[in-house]
C-alpha cells in the first residue's frame, strides 16, 4: 500500500514484480479510515504525511515492512513496529543535494534580499535604495554539523569565495583539512560568522541552541538558516533578535509547529525569508527516493535482504538470535563511551573476546557504533548507515579478536581515544540467559547493570564515602538502585558507580562536587 505520493518510477517498479498486487491511495488518510484498509497489507510506503501509529500497525497483522520515502520516520511508530518483528526503512541519502540547494538558494536570497524586492516589484512598485544586499565573496559562513548536507553547502560556499567555518562535535581534524574548512567551538562561530547555518539532527543537545543566549554572543548583523530540523532555533528569541537589530535576517524551511499556526511572529517581519519545507520538494529528489525506498522493500520482501533500516542490523532471523544479547549490550557500551569521552574522538577500538570472536561481529560493532554516535546523528542514526557515519566524521574503528584470558566467557570491550586521551568501558554476559553487566570502566573493574541512569564518581579512598553518598541522594529525593565499588589499593582512589531512579539535581550533583575527596563526577543516560 502506497498511503503517499511518490515518484512514478518507485511505483513503477513495485507494479512490475507479479508477486505484488499494489494498492496506490488518492489521498492521504487520517488513522480511522487507514485502520480498515489493511488487514491484508504486507508492506506499506509513507512520506511524511501519513502516519503509521500502533493502531495501525496492530490492524495489520500480516504487515512485514514500512518504507519511509525520506530520511526522517517521526511519522512512524519505531518502537511499536520493532515489537511486532516490523522492519522501519528510510531512504537516507535521496534528498542530500536538493536540501544542499535550498539552504544555498536561501542564502543568497537572504544576502540580496531578492523575495522582498520580488514582491516590491509585483506590487508596482520601483524601490532599488531599500534592497541594498550584502556579497558573499569574503563572507564568512558558520556551518554547524557538518553531515552529508552540511558538507554540499561547504562545497558551494567556497566555490563562492567564503571562508567557512564549521562547529561538529565529532568531526575531526584532519577530515575538515581535507574538506577545507575551519574546525572551530561554537562561540568562535558566534563570534567571526556573517552567516550561520544549520544541519544538525534534532537531539536533546541541539534543541533551542540558537537561543537569546547564543543571539548575544553572535556578531551584529549575523543572517541565520535553518532548512535541518524545526525547533533548532528558538523562534520566539529569533523574532526578539530581529527586533532588537542583532540579527540582519534570517532564512527558514522548517518550524517548531508544522503547518503554521495563524499568529506567528516572524511571519510579520521583512527580514524573514519563509519557505514551506521544501528540502525534498525537487523533482529529483522525490525521484531518488521513490526508487531506493522501492528497491529496498523489493529486495526485502523477496530476498529477506534488509538495508536502510531504523531498527534491525542486516541479518537473517537465525544469526540475530545469536547476536542479540551482544547488540544490546554493545550498544549500552557504545553509548557509555560516548558520555564519558570527549566529543571529538580520532579512533574507537572495539574487543571481541572468549566466545563472542566465534559470533559475526559486523552487526554488535554496528550496535555499538550507534550507541556511540546518537548523541551526533540524533534520530538518523541506525545500524546501516553507522559506518558511513563514522568515516565522514573522520573515526576511525578498529574491531580486535583476543584470546585473553579472563574471568569472564563472553565480553566485549570498547576504548574511544582522542588523541593520546582513552576512555573504556567493558562488558559480559552472565548465565544462560545471557544477562548483559558492564564489568569495567577505565580498566576498573565493576558489576554494574546497564540501564537507566548511573552515577559516577571518582573518589579517595576513606570511611564515610559511602555513608555520605547514600544520605545525599537520600535528602535530594534520589533513590540508588545499586552500587560498584572499585579501588586501586586501600587508601588510594576509588571508582563508585551507582545505578538510580533518577537524575540527580544540578544542586545535587554541585554539592557532590565540593567535596575534596570526589572529582570526575559524571551522570550518564543509558
Amino acid at each position: 500500500m502506497i498511503c503517499d505520493p511518490i515518484s512514478p518510477k518507485g511505483i513503477a517498479l513495485f507494479q512490475q514484480c507479479t508477486k505484488f498486487n499494489v494498492t496506490v491511495l488518492k489521498e492521504r488518510l487520517p488513522e480511522d479510515k487507514l485502520l480498515p484498509l489493511v488487514a491484508d497489507v504486507e508492506a506499506m510506503v509513507v512520506r511524511s504525511e501519513t502516519k503509521i501509529t500502533r493502531k495501525v500497525i496492530e490492524a495489520a497483522p500480516k504487515l512485514r515492512v514500512v518504507g519511509r520515502a525520506g530520511v526522517g520516520v517521526d511519522n512512524v511508530d519505531v518502537d511499536a513496529a520493532t515489537q511486532r518483528g516490523i522492519v522501519v526503512m528510510n531512504t537516507p541519502s535521496g534528498n542530500t543535494i536538493s536540501t544542499a540547494e535550498l539552504t544555498f538558494s536561501m542564502l543568497m536570497a537572504l544576502a540580496r534580499k531578492i523575495p522582498q524586492a520580488h514582491s516590491s516589484m509585483k506590487a508596482g512598485e520601483w524601490n532599488r535604495k531599500a534592497f541594498s544586499g550584502v556579497e558573499l565573496y569574503n563572507k564568512t559562513l558558520g556551518i554547524l554539523g557538518m553531515g552529508r548536507i552540511g558538507t554540499e553547502v561547504a562545497r558551494r560556499a567556497i566555490a563562492f569565495g567564503m571562508r567557512v567555518l564549521a562547529y561538529d562535535p565529532y568531526l575531526t581534524l584532519s577530515r575538515a583539512n581535507a574538506m577545507q574548512v575551519e574546525l572551530v567551538e561554537l562561540d568562535e562561530i558566534y563570534a567571526r560568522a556573517d552567516f550561520i547555518t544549520v544541519h544538525m539532527p534534532m537531539t536533546d543537545e541541539t534543541k533551542g541552541m540558537l537561543n537569546t543566549a547564543a543571539f548575544a554572543k553572535m556578531k551584529s548583523g549575523v543572517r541565520v538558516l535553518n532548512c535541518a530540523r524545526g525547533g533548532i532555533i528558538n523562534e520566539t528569541d529569533l523574532y526578539e533578535a530581529i527586533k532588537g537589530g542583532k540579527v540582519a535576517g534570517a532564512a527558514l524551511d522548517v518550524y517548531e509547529v508544522e503547518p503554521l499556526p495563524k499568529e506567528f511572529p516572524l511571519r510579520d517581519l521583512p527580514q524573514v525569508i519563509m519557505t514551506p519545507h521544501l528540502g525534498a520538494s525537487t523533482d529529483e529528489a522525490q525521484e531518488n527516493v521513490g526508487i531506493e525506498v522501492a528497491e529496498a522493500i523489493t529486495d526485502y520482501l523477496l530476498n529477506g535482504a534488509v538495508r536502510n533500516a531504523v531498527n534491525l542490523p542486516n541479518l537473517d532471523a537465525k544469526t540475530y538470535a545469536l547476536v542479540k544479547p551482544y547488540l544490546a549490550l554493545g550498544e549500552k557500551l557504545g553509548r557509555l563511551v560516548a558520555q564519558l569521552a570527549p566529543k571529538r574522538n580520532d579512533r574507537l577500538v572495539v574487543t571481541y573476546g572468549g566466545k563472542a570472536t566465534e559470533v559475526p561481529t559486523d552487526p554488535i560493532s554496528r550496535s555499538i557504533l550507534k550507541g556511540f554516535l546518537e548523541s551526533a546523528g540524533g534520530k538518523d542514526v541506525n545500524q546501516v548507515n553507522v559506518r558511513t557515519m563514522a568515516s565522514a566524521l573522520g573515526l576511525r574503528v578498529e574491531e580486535i579478536k583476543s584470546n585473553e584470558e579472563t574471568d569472564f566467557s563472553e565480553w566485549l570491550h570498547v576504548a574511544a581515544y582522542s588523541g593520546e586521551q582513552k576512555i573504556s568501558a567493558g562488558g559480559a554476559l552472565y548465565g544462560a540467559k545471557k544477562q548483559p553487566r558492564i564489568v569495567r570502566v577505565n580498566g576498573q573493574p565493576v558489576e554494574v547493570v546497564p540501564e537507566g541512569v548511573l552515577f559516577l564518581m571518582t573518589n579517595k579512598d576513606r570511611p564515610g564515602i559511602v555513608g555520605y553518598l547514600g544520605t545525599l541522594m537520600g535528602r535530594h529525593n534520589v533513590n540508588i538502585a545499586s552500587m560498584s565499588l572499585s579501588r586501586d589499593i586501600a587508601g588510594g582512589h576509588a571508582l563508585t558507580v551507582l545505578n538510580l531512579d533518577s537524575v540527580p539535581s544540578e544542586t545535587a550533583l554541585e554539592e557532590i562536587r565540593k567535596d575534596p575527596d570526589i572529582s570526575n563526577v559524571r551522570v550518564v543516560k543509558l
